[in-house]
């Protein structure tokens, strides 16, 4: 089965999509349009929320509305297009780090990974991953789970909790981490599947060029279905990869883009595989020859995702 355009209004960098099930609508980021929407699928309707600063990744509240990771801070608003209330602040300069990739786990906390994001120069690995844990009373705590990352990806959870999947793009390595019964990581991160590095003298386009080596793409955000397989978005790969929990790969699904961002399963039955897309900074040519970069896609799948995590925000 092809694959079928959610939205033909692109996004710049679209990311961090989720299916919202009381509400019937996928949700999602432009982080570089610096703006969330959402859109109903019966309808095709498209809903654009601005924000003050670019957004990394958003999750749904219990009780309703959405907590926002921005540039520097998380925030929450209590219904669509609301006034955004601070939660925590991410511990890193803005100037050269913004928030990226995340989710909420079981327990409604917010894991955050952020990005080196320099003026000039290459991606250094100084970023890190975050949770926040808003419950309860008090303030909002935010613990530093891991450093040493350029780019923070790949989020996501195994059915039962007992393993955590991420990635630092740039490295082309997925990972896996061991979790206690309270979704407490522990040890050290394995890797999960390592991508073949790009080519020397690489060029994007829609197609592989004569005589240029092809590249499968590095691993951008995730999700996990309800056999407990990862999806891994390839970015510059236009593909999107289902992995068994041992990195064996059970699907390899070409994309009609060639940076897909993201991918994450809803619907009413959950079979619906939503994949958001990138266009800024590709060149003139790709984007004239896969107009569809920054748009939605959706494919039917046969197993189910798991139901999308709600923050927790405690008494806020």
């Amino acid at each position: 089965m092809p694959w079928t355009a959610v939205t033909t209004e692109p996004s710049q960098l679209g990311e961090s999509p989720f299916w919202h099930p009381g509400e019937r609508r996928l949700y999602w980021v432009d982080i570089d349009g610096r703006q969330v929407s959402r859109v109903d699928p019966a309808s095709g309707r498209v809903e654009h929320w601005p924000m003050p600063t670019e957004p990394g990744c958003i999750a749904p509240v219990r009780g309703g509305g959405l907590v926002v990771a921005l540039r520097a801070g998380i925030f929450m608003a209590r219904e669509w297009g609301g006034t955004l209330e601070p939660v925590a602040q991410l511990p890193f300069d803005p100037a050269t780090e913004r928030a990226n990739d995340g989710k909420c786990d079981a327990l409604g906390r917010f894991w955050v990974g952020s990005m080196h994001e320099p003026k000039a120069g290459p991606r250094q690995p100084v970023a890190a991953l975050y949770c926040v844990d808003a419950r309860g009373a008090g303030p909002a705590t935010v613990r530093r789970m891991l450093g040493g990352v350029a780019t923070a990806n790949g989020l996501a959870w195994s059915p039962g909790g007992e393993t955590l999947y991420w990635c630092d793009t740039p490295t082309h390595e997925i990972r896996t981490w061991r979790c206690d019964a309270a979704l407490e990581p522990q040890g050290e991160p394995q890797v999960l599947k390592r991508y073949a590095p790009k080519p020397a003298g690489w060029q994007p386009g829609a197609a592989v060029q004569p005589g240029q080596a092809a590249y499968g793409g590095r691993p951008d955000g995730g999700t996990v279905d309800a056999e407990g397989a990862y999806w891994s978005a390839a970015y510059e790969g236009g593909r999107v990869l289902r992995l068994s929990p041992t990195g064996e790969v059970l699907a390899d699904v070409a994309l009609p883009v060639r940076c897909p961002t993201m991918p994450c399963l809803g619907g009413d039955d959950g079979r619906t595989l939503f994949v958001t897309s990138a266009r800024q900074g590709r060149p003139a040519q790709e984007l004239a020859e896969l107009p569809g970069s920054g748009c939605i896609f959706s494919l039917q799948v046969e197993v189910p995702g798991l139901p999308v995590a709600f923050f927790d925000p405690g008494r806020r």
